[in-house]
């Protein structure tokens, strides 16, 4: 795998370079060819945060872990992205019975997973919608201490969604018809 790396906030030393090859390389017996990857650290207050995207044919794999140390951050990055490749290898293998894909070509086949552990629907919720702002709705989800809240906008009378961004600020989603 060929990787580019950035450092953001931080100067990327050539014992961190020579752990995070030799840890994505791990990843390497998932293809048959040299792929790229690009490589961001950085450092933002107490926190280290390693970013990895991966340039696949057809599809990009990407992870992004923060935490005190940039090593551990590593370690949970390469756990993620090998997830990731497994489960949508596994996805293309289905699709194409024959273990030839089109968009993916270039990844070893590997072995069918058992789909007792495919994620399920285990829970349905109904709530009412009751108009409000945005500003409302960031109370009230802050109050739930949930990551979302769902609500009727009452500027729009249209159903919209805030979320809490992972940088701390908030999102707004609205519906487009």
């Amino acid at each position: 795998m060929k990787l580019n790396f950035t450092g953001k906030n931080m100067e990327i030393t050539d014992a961190l370079r020579d752990v995070t090859e030799k840890k994505l390389g791990k990843l390497d017996k998932y293809f048959q060819k040299d792929i790229e990857g690009n490589v961001t650290f950085s450092s933002e207050k107490n926190r280290k945060i390693i970013e990895v995207t991966i340039n696949l044919p057809g599809t990009i794999i990407r992870a992004e872990e923060s935490t005190d140390d940039m090593y551990v951050s590593i370690d949970k990055t390469v756990d993620v992205l090998e997830r990731q490749i497994r489960k949508y290898k596994t996805k293309l293998q289905k699709r194409y019975k024959n273990n030839e894909t089109i968009r993916f070509e270039n990844v070893v086949p590997l072995p069918v997973e058992d789909d007792s552990e495919k994620p399920k629907l285990v829970k349905r919720k109904r709530f009412g919608l009751k108009p409000m702002s945005s500003e409302e709705a960031i109370l009230q989800m802050e109050l739930l201490r949930h990551n979302f809240y769902v609500f009727l906008d009452s500027d729009n009378d249209e159903v919209s969604i805030v979320y809490k961004r992972k940088d701390g600020n908030y999102g707004l989603i609205e519906p487009e018809i």
